[in-house]
């Protein structure tokens, strides 16, 4: 099963960064293209940065999704679908990704 966008599932980023729910902010890839996806992970350690953007659902602790810890892994380390946000959970983590990246309009 291929991660979708909006999707949250449980990855495996790696004995530092530990299994953890991420949210799928990448399309889907064909079969041409290399199995990767670019997530953002959720974290319950929040330090009230602007980049920490919070969502209310029922499948995730209380905690927000870090905007400057996306990445892109290999779609081997996705463990499990945990859940999918609403559209308009999802328009606001990718604004605050737009907003980390210098993606905004002036």
């Amino acid at each position: 099963m291929q991660p979708t966008r909006g999707e949250v599932w449980l990855f495996d980023l790696g004995m530092a960064a530990k299994t953890r729910p991420v949210l799928v902010v990448s399309v889907a890839y064909g079969d041409a293209d290399r199995a990767i996806v670019t997530v953002v992970p959720h974290t319950t350690q929040l330090r009230g940065s602007l980049f920490e953007i919070s969502v209310r659902a029922p499948f995730l602790q209380q905690g927000a999704f870090l905007v400057q810890g996306i990445s892109t892994h290999p779609k081997a380390w996705a463990i499990r679908k945990i859940g999918a946000l609403t559209r308009d959970q999802m328009a606001a983590v990718m604004a605050g990704v737009r907003n980390w990246l210098g993606l905004t309009q002036d």
